[in-house]
């Protein structure tokens, strides 16, 4: 698929906000299911970006950046592997193929990500300099700087391969052996359970085991829809949040800690 220069432009665009959103977290551009989705939608090609961003998004659960260890480079992959199921023009018969190369391209964005935060602590020190002389202004600038590395960061790779062109980007694709893209395939649901391991273990309290186990069985109904199941989880939400404004007021000899399901099992 060819884009037009109003599509690559765009394209370009998000990856822009997706590198800064991967620094800032506020509006959330980094994260697969919204470049992903934002990419297929200023290309037509919404649906397979869609099932692409959704599937990404299973695998970008567990990553986080903790203390000094950097996490693979969620908007990299996204924006770069969306670019190449576009140019590739396959659809949805695509994203496996595009799946398969957004893993390494994660890995391989924490390349870009060391180099940019390197280059942002020398900003830090042009703004502790400006701040000395109370220029205010230009610590401002070096801020808005540091944050626009970020973007370049995503955007001169989704250039690049915008430049290469459909041509080559199908034909690698086409030509990647069977045994690579299976086993990047495999190890991607790998990632992706171990991505809801780390998910799980973060949020996984007593409190919430029962809530966890109620959806985990609901899931397994068929005939529940996903909207109907959202539904449920809206319910299931706003009762723990009642129950936790109660705060326990019940008869039993437990304490009262504010949260009446930690209550109830510390009295039985």
């Amino acid at each position: 698929m060819t884009l037009n220069i109003i599509q690559i432009i765009l394209v370009i665009i998000v990856a822009f906000l997706a590198g800064m959103e991967g620094i800032l977290d506020e509006f959330e551009f980094h994260q697969p299911v919204v470049a992903c989705t934002l990419i297929g939608l200023v290309t037509g090609n919404l649906v397979p970006c869609l099932i692409l961003g959704g599937t990404l998004q299973m695998i970008a659960l567990g990553w986080a950046n903790i203390g000094a260890a950097v996490a693979p480079d969620a908007a990299l992959a996204s924006v770069a592997s969306a670019i190449i199921l576009v140019l590739s023009g396959q659809g949805k018969a695509g994203v496996a193929s595009a799946m398969a190369i957004a893993i390494p391209l994660a890995v391989a964005g924490l390349l870009l990500t060391i180099i940019c935060r390197t280059i942002a602590t020398a900003f830090v020190h042009f703004m502790d300099a400006a701040a000395k002389d109370g220029n205010i202004g230009l610590v401002e600038f070096w801020q808005i700087a540091a944050i626009c590395l970020q973007g370049i960061r995503i955007a001169i790779p989704a250039a690049m391969i915008l430049a290469i062109g459909a041509g080559p980007i199908h034909t690698l694709l086409s030509e990647m052996p069977s045994w690579l893209t299976d086993g990047l395939a495999i190890g991607g649901g790998m990632v992706v359970a171990v991505g809801y391991a780390m998910v799980i273990n973060m949020m996984a309290t007593r409190e919430v085991w029962p809530f966890f186990a109620i959806g985990f069985v609901l899931a397994t109904v068929t005939q529940i829809t996903l909207i109907g199941l959202g539904a449920i989880g809206v319910a299931l939400a706003l009762l723990y949040l009642a129950l936790s404004k109660q705060g326990g007021s019940g008869n039993g000899g437990g304490t009262n800690t504010g949260d009446p399901l930690g209550n109830l099992i510390d009295s039985y």
